[in-house]
């Protein structure tokens, strides 16, 4: 099976410090895949080589089987359409309404005209538990979790193939980060999309991931099936999953 997502000796420095080394990770069809590791291990950016907003210095991104690293203007854009993207925090715009926000991409992306774009956006918003009567609210009237909310209902807007998560429960606590999960679950499972998503949280890339990753130094070092994390055999992957000081990875602290 041709993966819906491959990347092959991905390498991308700034000055001195090589970020990405080789990574070499693939994504199948429908798969979610969480991609795990500490600070500064690459994953971030790998998701922006992915989405084009950062170059690589080498290395291929292949989605369904077509080379993207220097797809650029209209090319770039039309693979975009086929994308959804969940941000840390959420990342909504302020100045829009919520109903806005949800229907930036249909309008702005897909050309949907507003009258369309406001119904699909409430419809959608449904389908992650906020009511019709959010829509003409701004961002800042709603809680951290119900923004939340309202960048999945974004995100999968337009019934995307690929869907990115990034950190898709900080800043909540425990109980709306797991409704979160079961929303993306949800959605994830009902569109048929692939998702690929990174994560510190233990608990929820254990509940949304098919297939876990674990970074270090830029590389794959450990992937299996998701509830295979926990007795890997792997020493960094322990010491990341049950948060241990000790172990192989050693975090740089200055006084």
């Amino acid at each position: 099976m041709t993966p819906k997502i491959a990347l092959a000796g991905l390498k991308k420095a700034f000055g001195p410090k090589t970020v990405l080394d080789g990574l070499d990770l693939e994504v199948a069809p429908g798969e979610s895949l969480v991609i795990i590791g500490g600070s500064g291990t690459g994953k971030s950016v790998a998701l922006k080589c992915i989405l084009g907003l950062l170059r690589p210095d080498s290395g291929s991104i292949r989605i369904d089987d077509q080379e993207t690293v220097r797809l650029s203007g209209r090319a770039r854009e039309r693979l975009m359409t086929r994308v959804g993207m969940l941000f840390q925090g959420a990342a909504l715009f302020d100045s829009l309404t919520i109903w806005e926000n949800v229907a930036f991409g249909l309008m702005q992306g897909h050309g949907m005209r507003r009258a369309q774009a406001r119904q699909t956006a409430i419809d959608t918003l449904a389908q992650v538990g906020l009511d019709a009567d959010v829509a003409d609210l701004a961002p800042a009237e709603l809680s951290g979790g119900m923004q939340k909310r309202v960048g999945l209902a974004r995100a999968i807007a337009a019934k995307p193939e690929i869907i990115f998560f990034d950190e898709p429960t900080t800043g909540l606590d425990p109980i709306m980060a797991d409704v979160i999960n079961d929303l993306i679950l949800k959605c994830v499972r009902t569109l048929g999309a692939t998702a690929l998503s990174i994560t510190h949280d233990m608990a929820s890339a254990r509940k949304i991931a098919d297939r876990i990753a674990m970074l270090h130094q830029g590389r794959v070092i450990w992937e299996g099936p998701a509830d295979t994390v926990h007795h890997s055999g792997n020493p960094y992957v322990e010491q990341f999953v049950n948060g241990r000081a000790e172990g192989p990875i050693r975090m740089s602290v200055r006084a």
